[in-house]
């Protein structure tokens, strides 16, 4: 809904300031310019760009349209699985937990928390990280680098798909200039016609350099800030595992551990201690 304003605002601004004036419409719709614009952009972007990142950024614009995909309700699901995992370990051992992390998809305790348990990264986090502890690695300092080595990875993963988004913003300007040279050129191919023929093709000719900073700068530069500002809020998610494993390995129990995991979380998505105290409270023993 929140882009779908936006877009709305943009072109109605836009398109609204242009008819206060007295501008007529039907000279803003030159399909060859367009053409050339659009698709050199298409075709600069399929050039910079690897097979995974074009692959990532046309399913980026789901992302863009439905936002952030972890709400508040996720967080305190994560929160209620992170300590139902280590009240497990707290009771019956580390290796009560080989059973859920070797087989992740059929284990009961993941499989009570939906949001958690559908979402293939976190649980393979959690899975990767559980069994180096079961495996008896427990120093904390290696297990946190080990950690902030694959979220920079994931990190730099995201922010490819969000430069090439970028890169497409900072293009199609000259691009559009480009159109409107071709356009020029084309006029004074013309020169002889009269005067209301030539002002009809200069100003075809320099609907190009519009319509490049229009796209660029209306749409393609906001794009990739909003996937950025996405990206950085649902990192926040694996920084939430991050803070509770490595409280938990350090030998915190299950309430601080979780607390500690809390505080890693933006406060605008931070479930209040009661909350997530009021969702612990009950849960029944994980086995």
């Amino acid at each position: 809904m929140r882009l779908i304003i936006g877009i709305v605002v943009v072109v109605a601004c836009v398109m609204g300031g242009y008819a206060g004036v007295g501008g007529h419409f039907i000279v803003l719709w030159q399909p060859m310019e367009f053409l050339i614009i659009l698709g050199a952009a298409i075709g600069a972007f399929v050039i910079g760009n690897t097979g995974p990142v074009i692959k990532g950024t046309l399913g980026s614009f789901g992302t863009l349209f439905k936002g952030p995909k972890y709400k508040k309700a996720a967080y305190v699901e994560l929160l209620a699985m992170q300590f139902s995992l280590y009240k497990l370990v707290q009771s019956k051992g580390i290796l009560a937990l080989e059973q859920h992390i070797e087989n992740p998809h059929e284990s009961t305790l993941f499989n009570r928390f939906p949001l958690f348990a559908k979402d293939h990264h976190a649980v393979e986090f959690v899975c990767d990280y559980l069994r180096m502890v079961t495996l008896g690695s427990n120093n904390v300092h290696e297990m946190e680098a080990l950690m902030d080595e694959e979220l920079e990875t994931h990190h730099q993963e995201q922010h490819r798909i969000v430069a090439a988004v970028q890169a497409l913003a900072d293009g199609t300007p000259a691009l559009g200039i480009v159109a409107a040279v071709l356009g020029v050129i084309h006029t004074m191919g013309a020169i002889s016609e009269p005067p209301e023929v030539l002002g009809h093709m200069i100003g075809g000719a320099l609907v190009g350099t519009f319509f490049g900073v229009f796209v660029a700068y209306g749409f393609f530069a906001p794009f990739a800030q909003s996937l950025g500002n996405i990206y950085q809020a649902e990192s926040k998610y694996f920084q939430c595992l991050k803070a509770g494993m490595l409280a938990h390995i350090s030998g915190q129990v299950p309430v601080m551990a979780i607390e500690f995991a809390r505080k890693a979380l933006l406060s605008e998505d931070r479930p209040t201690f009661a909350e997530v105290d009021a969702a612990t409270s009950n849960m029944p023993a994980a086995t």
